[in-house]
């Protein structure tokens, strides 16, 4: 149960190509999820907001709220048609990206209370790790720290849920 919020932008990707629009088609709606062979799970508040924030974080290397299957217009429409009620409809969402893992959000009733146990490492082009920090902020990740460990430099954030993340 998959709702994105949000319109269907594209943005140029570094390389030149266009981003796929989130919720639009995607070539993995008909993907059998059950043989997918591997799948990142977040626990949310708001599943629906969460996949729109790593969407666009994850725009340039391909990642997109995939969208509904079959002929239908958008996730709404897709669930009222399926019968699920209103008030679960933002019980989870994903995002994916052709030769990557799917990341999925699933609604939980409690909130995040310590530390991530697993997280992300997003790599950047040399130099770029600063400017990639400042888009992520511009989206909703909040600033943790810097880290160094030897020669090798790092910057900590969080999403807009609190989950932490690092740009190298």
């Amino acid at each position: 149960m998959m709702v994105a919020r949000g319109g269907a932008s594209t943005e140029a990707r570094s390389d030149g190509a266009r981003a796929l629009p989130v919720g639009g088609p995607r070539h993995t709606a008909g993907m059998d999820r059950s043989t997918a062979p591997i799948q990142v799970v977040f626990d949310a508040a708001d599943p629906g907001a969460l996949a729109e924030f790593w969407a666009a974080a994850l725009a340039e290397r391909g990642y997109a709220v995939p969208g509904p299957p079959g002929d239908f217009a958008d996730w709404p429409a897709f669930l009222a048609a399926n019968g699920v009620p209103e008030h679960r409809w933002n019980d989870a969402s994903a995002i994916e990206a052709e030769g990557h893992p799917r990341i999925f959000f699933q609604k939980v009733p409690e909130p995040k209370t310590a530390k991530n146990r697993m997280h992300l490492d997003l790599h950047t082009a040399d130099g770029q790790r600063d400017a990639e920090v400042e888009r992520l902020i511009g989206l909703g990740a909040t600033f943790l720290h810097d880290g160094r460990q030897g020669p090798y430099a790092w910057v900590t954030l969080a999403d807009p849920e609190g989950n932490e993340f690092c740009v190298a």
